[in-house]
C-alpha cells in the first residue's frame, strides 16, 4: 500500500509540473527549447551589395590584363674579377707573384628588378638602383621575348633611370597624374618580386609626400617625395609600376620599410610626375637639368613654428647653404639660416617634399618667388635658381657621429637648456679636422635627458656657433651664450645654429622649461 501511495504521489507531482509549464507558456513566462541552439543562416547578399565588389574585382582584372604586358623583368649584370688566391698577410713583394694565379675571367654578378614600357619604340622607366653600374642589362617581356637594353640615362638623386630596347610596336602603359590621387584610394603594384615574375598585388595609398626615409646611396640633393602604399612590395619589385584603379601609372615602386628586407606593409613609390620630368630631360638633354635653391632644409618642429610666429606647424626650415655659402642662390638672394620657407612660386609650403615638388618644376637660370618667416617677420625674395654641384670626396661615416668626451677645461652648464658646453679643444679640432669657421663656437659635452636639448643636441658632436633668436649673436665663449640665456623666461624659444662635426650645420630650436 505504501509503495502504491508513493507511485501515486510521484505521478501527481509530474502532472502538476507539466501543467505548470503549460500554464506558464500560455502567459509567455517561459520557453521550451532544445539544449543546442540553431544558428540562422546568413542572409544572401543583395545584388546592390554585391555590385560594388564585383566592379572592384573587375577593375583589378582589367588592370592585370591590360597593364602587365607592358611590365618587364630586368636582369642587370656587373662583371667583376674574382681572386682565386687569398692575399692576407703576404710578405712584402709577394703581391705581384700571386697575381699571376688570379682568375682573370670576368664572373658576372646579377640582380633583378622591374620596369615598364612608356613608348612603343622601346623606352622603359625603372629605378636607378636597378641598373646602376651594370655592364649588361637584359629585358624580358610577359610573352617571354628577351632584348638587350642600353642605359640611356639615370639620376641617383631621384632614383629614376631610362633604358631602351631595340624593338617596335611594344605594349605601353598609360601615364596618370599622382597629384590628383588621394590617400585611401586603391592601387595595384606589378613587378617581379623574389623571382616570381609578373606578380600583381593590391592595396591603398597609405600616405603622400612621405620623406625622411634615410635611404642608402642618396646624395644631399636627393628628392624624397614618396607615395606610401600597403600593396605588397618585395625585392624585385623595384622599378615596377604603381597603378591606380583606372589602370594609369602614378608611381615607380622603389623602396620598402622593413627590418628584414622583405614586405612589412610599407612600400614607397616615386611619383610619376617626377619620373616623367626626369625622363623628358634625359631624352632632350642627355642629363637631368635640375634647379636648386642652394640650401639644406629640414621639417619644421613645433618650437620652430612658435619661434617664427607661425600659427601652423608647417614650412621648410633653412639649415645651411650649399655647396659654398657664397655660391648659394638663396644666400645671394638674401635668405638666412633659420628662415622658414612658407611659400614658393605662390604655392603654400607645408613640408620639405612640397617645396622640392615646386622647385623641380623650374629650370636652372629661372627665378622663383620665395616667402619666409624670419622670427615673426615675413620677408619676400626672388631667387635666381642654380644647378647642383657634385659632392666632394669627403664622406661622413656613421663613426664620425660618436666619440669620447674630450678632456678639457672651462666647462659651463646651463640647467635651463639642459646642456654642458666648453670651448672646442685643440685635440678635437685635430682629430675631427674641424674647419676654422666652426672651431670658435662651444662644444656640447653633455646633454641632460630631462632638459629641452635632449634629442635635439648631441654631446661631443655638436658645436654651437650662433644664436638666431631672440637675438642674432655669434657664440665664441660661455659668456656670450650666458648673455642670451639670462634674458629668457619659461616658455620662450631659443634658436641656435649648430655644426655637427663631420656633417653640416643645422638649425635647432629649444623651448625653455
Amino acid at each position: 500500500m505504501k509503495k502504491l501511495a508513493r507511485v501515486q504521489l510521484l505521478a501527481a507531482i509530474l502532472v502538476a509540473f507539466a501543467s505548470g509549464l503549460v500554464f506558464a507558456s500560455g502567459f509567455d513566462l517561459t520557453r521550451i527549447s532544445w539544449a543546442q541552439s540553431k544558428v540562422a543562416p546568413a542572409p544572401k547578399p543583395t545584388p546592390q551589395e554585391v555590385k560594388p565588389l564585383e566592379e572592384t574585382g573587375q577593375a583589378f582584372e582589367a588592370i592585370a590584363e591590360h597593364v602587365t604586358p607592358a611590365v618587364v623583368s630586368i636582369t642587370a649584370e656587373q662583371l667583376e674579377v674574382r681572386r682565386s688566391t687569398p692575399r692576407r698577410n703576404l710578405p712584402p713583394g709577394m703581391e705581384d707573384f700571386f697575381r699571376q694565379f688570379d682568375n682573370q675571367d670576368p664572373q658576372p654578378r646579377s640582380g633583378t628588378g622591374s620596369g615598364f614600357i612608356v613608348s612603343k619604340d622601346g623606352y622603359i622607366l625603372t629605378n636607378n638602383h636597378v641598373v646602376a653600374d651594370a655592364d649588361r642589362v637584359t629585358v624580358r617581356l610577359l610573352d617571354n621575348r628577351t632584348f638587350p637594353a642600353k642605359v640611356v640615362g639615370r639620376d641617383p638623386t631621384t632614383d629614376v633611370a631610362l633604358i631602351k630596347v631595340d624593338a617596335n610596336d611594344l605594349p605601353t602603359v598609360s601615364i596618370g597624374d599622382d597629384r590628383v590621387s588621394r590617400v585611401g584610394q586603391w592601387v595595384v603594384a606589378i613587378g617581379n618580386p623574389l623571382g616570381l615574375d609578373f606578380t600583381v598585388t593590391a592595396g591603398i595609398i597609405s600616405a603622400k609626400g612621405r620623406s625622411q626615409l634615410n635611404l642608402p646611396g642618396r646624395d644631399k640633393y636627393a628628392i624624397q617625395d614618396f607615395i606610401q602604399t600597403d600593396a605588397a612590395i618585395n625585392p624585385g619589385n623595384s622599378g615596377g609600376p604603381l597603378v591606380n584603379i583606372h589602370g594609369e601609372v602614378i608611381g615607380i615602386n622603389s623602396a620598402i620599410a622593413s627590418a628584414t628586407g622583405f614586405n612589412a606593409g610599407y612600400g614607397f613609390a616615386i611619383p610619376i610626375t617626377l619620373a616623367k620630368t626626369v625622363m623628358e630631360d634625359i631624352r632632350a638633354y642627355g642629363k637631368v637639368r635640375r634647379a636648386v635653391l642652394g640650401v639644406q632644409i629640414a621639417e619644421v618642429e613645433p618650437a620652430d613654428a612658435r619661434a617664427a610666429g607661425l600659427k601652423e606647424i608647417r614650412g621648410a626650415k633653412v639649415q645651411s647653404f650649399d655647396p659654398d655659402p657664397e655660391d648659394s642662390p638663396a644666400r645671394r638672394a638674401g635668405l638666412e639660416v633659420g628662415d622658414i620657407i612658407i611659400t614658393a612660386a605662390g604655392q603654400k609650403v607645408n613640408r620639405v617634399s612640397e617645396l622640392q615638388r615646386v622647385i623641380r618644376g623650374f629650370k636652372p637660370g629661372e627665378t622663383v618667388d620665395i616667402e619666409v618667416m624670419r622670427f615673426r617677420e615675413k620677408k619676400s625674395f626672388k631667387v635666381h635658381l642654380g644647378e647642383p654641384v657634385p659632392d666632394s670626396n669627403q664622406v661622413a661615416s656613421a663613426s664620425n657621429r660618436g666619440g669620447v668626451a674630450p678632456a678639457g677645461s672651462g666647462e659651463h652648464s646651463y640647467d635651463r637648456l639642459g646642456i654642458t658646453v666648453q670651448p672646442v679643444p685643440e685635440e678635437v679640432v685635430s682629430a675631427r679636422q674641424v674647419d676654422d669657421q666652426y672651431r670658435r663656437g662651444l662644444l656640447v659635452t653633455a646633454v641632460n635627458t630631462r632638459g629641452p636639448a635632449y634629442r635635439e643636441l648631441a654631446a661631443n658632436q655638436d658645436i654651437i656657433l650662433r644664436t638666431l633668436n631672440p637675438v642674432r649673436k655669434d657664440i665664441k665663449s660661455a659668456a656670450d651664450l650666458e648673455d642670451v640665456v639670462r634674458t629668457l623666461k619659461r616658455g620662450d624659444t631659443l634658436t641656435l645654429l649648430v655644426y655637427t662635426m663631420g656633417l653640416s650645420t643645422r638649425v635647432v630650436t629649444l623651448e625653455i622649461n
